[in-house]
């Protein structure tokens, strides 16, 4: 039996229930940096490992090892009796499935099984008997969740972000958390009120509204999502880039911006551009410019206009 989930955690809980079989984890930030269309799962591969080493999230080398051993898993997908697919509501799981489902289309089960445990429920943080009641009421993955999950998959990776809009109208009963999973991947794009994200527009509120410190701020925000999907590296990188931009929207005490063990203790604050910004009475891309991916859609731009991307009411 071969198990594909999220990360190391639920990978360990699965162990711990008891299930035998190998643990494929699908570790990969999807909702940060490009996942462009048109390329073969290596060449996506590729492009993901040299962005997670450019951003500081892993050695190239480990991701690159990492990332040939995954898709040599899947290759050998008959190998196995069955595929159980293991994964959450939240975003940064979502487009794991989505991924996955995908990479079936097409492909020949031939005697394998191929089942899903989705659930609102964090893997990573269940006891034994949960893991295998959730394995015992998996579900087989029909042809509308495989259909799903490409046509999400298409449109995630689309340069135009209305895609994604379009597929969520269109309806995704099969797959019950991915509609919201994509709502809040929109809501990554640049605000048209500040030119903040969601995420960066929180991350300012936790520090304007009294938290002093990256640690304080990243618990205030974490409290603001439901469900939660970015990890503590994701939000650090947050605040590194705004605090490094040429008008920097925060600052810290003392200067310098470099992650380690006592960062998160280190005093932080918003600038006056950033309380500007906040107040909506200033632009954060018209102001520092913006250099991101978000799927398929990269926005590099200095100085330019307001942000244009949807945000939630």
């Amino acid at each position: 039996m071969l198990f594909i989930t999220n990360g190391d955690s639920a990978a360990g809980r699965i162990a711990a229930a008891g299930l035998t079989g190998e643990i494929l984890h699908w570790r990969d930030v999807l909702h940060e940096g490009p996942v462009p269309a048109g390329l073969t799962p290596n060449e996506l591969a590729d492009v993901r490992a040299h962005f997670l080493a450019e951003r500081g999230w892993a050695n190239l080398s480990e991701a690159e090892q990492d990332f040939a051993k995954r898709e040599a898993t899947l290759a050998g997908y008959r190998d196995h009796e069955e595929v159980v697919l293991y994964f959450e509501h939240d975003l940064y799981d979502q487009l794991q499935l989505i991924q996955v489902l995908d990479w079936f289309s097409g492909r020949d089960l031939g005697n394998t099984r191929l089942s899903i445990v989705h659930t609102d429920e964090y893997l990573g943080t269940l006891g034994p008997e949960r893991m295998l009641s959730l394995f015992q009421d998996r579900r087989e993955v029909a042809e509308g969740h495989i259909a799903l999950g490409s046509i999400a998959w298409a449109a995630f990776r689309s340069p135009d972000p209305t895609a994604v809009l379009r597929m969520i109208e269109g309806g995704t009963r099969e797959l019950p958390f991915l509609a919201s999973a994509l709502r809040r991947h929109l809501e990554q794009f640049p605000s048209t009120a500040n030119g903040l994200s969601r995420s960066e527009e929180q991350a300012l509120e936790a520090i304007a509204g009294g938290s002093n410190t990256p640690g304080e701020a990243f618990a205030v925000y974490q409290e603001r999502e439901e469900p939660v999907f970015i990890s503590d590296a994701i939000f650090a990188s947050y605040l590194r880039d705004l605090s490094e931009a040429g008008e920097r929207l925060v600052r810290f005490e003392g200067g310098g911006t470099r992650t380690g063990v006592f960062w998160w203790n280190r005093e932080i604050m918003l600038t006056p551009k950033g309380r500007e910004v906040l107040r909506g009475d200033e632009d954060r891309v018209r102001l520092i410019g913006i250099d991101r991916w978000l799927g398929a859609f990269t926005s590099s731009r200095k100085l330019c206009g307001a942000g244009t991307g949807p945000r939630k009411p």
